[in-house]
C-alpha cells in the first residue's frame, strides 16, 4: 500500500512539473493559450493524429494500465462492451489471433485512447485539430467527443468483420508502391484494370501509395509500376483490399451499423481522410465515416493541411510510431513525436519545452 501511494504522489508530482514546462513551452513562443479542461494550450499550433491497422503488437496498452487508473478503466470498459477480453488479448496474445481484424480494429483504437485519456491527466497538451489514419479516424472522433468510446470500440469490431467478409479469402490483395507521384500510380491503376477493380487505397506521402483490389488487377497494376520506374512494388500480407470499392458491402453494413449511434457536436476539427478538409460537422460524421470504407486514406494532403492551418507540432498516440515517419517526410519543418509508453512523458517534458 505504501508503495502504490508512493507511485501515485511521485506521477502526481511529475504530472505537475510537465504541466509548468509544457505552459512555460507556449509562452517562450508568443501563443495564445486557450484553457480545455483546465489545462494550458497553444490555440492554432498543436495536431493529435492517431495510427491504423498496421500498428498493432502484443503488449500495446499494458504498461499505462500498470501505472494509470485512467488507462485500466478504458480497458475495462472495451471488454465490457465488447464481452470478451480484449485486454487480456492486447496484453498476452496470441499474436495471430490478436492480428485477426476484428480484434485489431478495437485493439488498436482502445490502447490509443487510453494512451490519450493519460496524456489528458497527466499534461496540459490538447489538439487543436486532429485525424487519424484509416481506423485512427475512429480515435480521432472519440477524441474530440463526437463519438463515445463505448460506441466506438463496437463499431470497429463489427468494421473488421465486415471488411473481412467483404471479399471472399484470395480474391483481394493490395500492394505498396514507392516513387511514384499520386496521378502516376491512378493513371497505371487505370491500365490495370481490365474490368477489375484497382485503385490507390492510401496516399501515404513522400511517394508512398497503396493500391488495392481484385489479386489479378493488383498483380498487373504492380508490373506497370516497375515498368514506369518505380523505386521498390512489394505486396502486402493483409486478409482483405481495404479502401476500394471491393469494400462496397462493408459500406452498406457500416451505414447500418452507424444509423444507431449518436455523434454528439464537438468543436475540435477534424481533418478527415476522405476529404483532408476540416469537418465540425456532427451531422456529416456517420457519411464520411461509410464512404471512407471505399475512398482512398489521402494522408499527404491532411499533414499539409495541418501545416496549411498553422500546426508546427503532431503528436502521434497510441502503438507505434509508423505515422511520425510518414509525417516527417510530408512537411520536414513539422515538429512531431509520439506518445506510446508511459516512458514517452519524461521524453516530452524535455523535448516540447526546450
Amino acid at each position: 500500500m505504501a508503495l502504490g501511494l508512493r507511485r501515485k504522489v511521485c506521477r502526481a508530482s511529475f504530472g505537475s512539473a510537465l504541466n509548468r514546462k509544457l505552459s512555460h513551452w507556449a509562452r517562450k513562443r508568443n501563443l495564445t493559450p486557450i484553457r480545455k479542461n483546465g489545462g494550458e494550450v497553444a490555440s492554432s499550433h498543436l495536431a493529435f493524429v492517431f495510427p491504423g491497422q498496421g500498428s498493432q503488437h502484443v503488449g500495446m496498452g499494458k504498461e499505462f494500465t500498470a501505472e494509470f487508473r485512467v488507462a485500466q478503466e478504458i480497458f475495462a470498459e472495451a471488454d465490457d462492451a465488447l464481452e470478451y477480453s480484449l485486454s487480456a488479448l492486447c496484453f498476452n496474445g496470441p499474436e495471430a489471433e490478436l492480428k485477426l481484424t476484428e480484434n485489431t480494429q478495437p485493439g488498436i483504437l482502445t490502447a490509443s485512447i487510453a494512451a490519450l485519456r493519460v496524456l489528458e491527466t497527466e499534461t496540459p497538451l490538447r489538439p487543436s485539430f486532429v485525424a487519424g489514419h484509416s481506423l485512427g479516424e475512429y480515435s480521432a472522433l472519440v477524441a474530440v467527443g463526437a463519438l463515445q468510446f463505448r460506441d466506438a470500440v463496437k463499431i470497429v469490431r463489427e468494421r473488421g468483420r465486415l471488411m473481412q467478409q467483404a471479399v471472399p479469402s484470395g480474391q483481394g490483395a493490395m500492394a505498396v508502391v514507392l516513387g511514384l507521384e499520386m496521378e502516376a500510380v491512378r493513371a497505371l491503376c487505370a491500365d490495370a484494370s481490365r474490368d477489375e477493380v484497382v485503385s490507390p487505397a492510401n496516399f501515404n506521402g513522400a511517394g508512398q501509395v497503396v493500391i488495392s483490389g481484385a489479386k489479378g488487377a493488383v498483380q498487373r497494376a504492380m508490373e506497370l509500376a516497375k515498368e514506369r520506374g518505380a523505386k521498390r512494388v512489394q505486396d502486402l500480407p493483409v486478409s482483405a483490399p481495404f479502401h476500394c470499392r471491393l469494400m462496397q458491402p462493408a459500406a452498406d453494413g457500416l451505414k447500418q451499423i452507424l444509423s444507431d449511434v449518436t455523434v454528439r457536436p464537438f468543436v475540435t476539427g477534424v481533418v478527415t481522410n476522405v476529404e483532408a478538409e476540416v469537418n465540425l460537422s456532427a451531422e456529416r460524421v456517420k457519411s464520411l465515416l461509410v464512404d471512407q470504407a471505399v475512398c482512398p486514406v489521402r494522408w499527404e494532403e491532411t499533414i499539409r493541411k495541418f501545416a496549411e492551418l498553422g500546426c508546427d507540432r503532431a503528436l502521434e498516440i497510441g502503438p507505434g510510431k509508423v505515422l511520425k515517419g510518414l509525417m516527417k517526410r510530408i512537411v520536414p519543418t513539422m515538429e512531431i513525436d509520439n506518445f506510446a509508453v508511459p516512458q514517452d512523458l519524461s521524453r516530452l517534458a524535455s523535448a516540447w519545452t526546450q
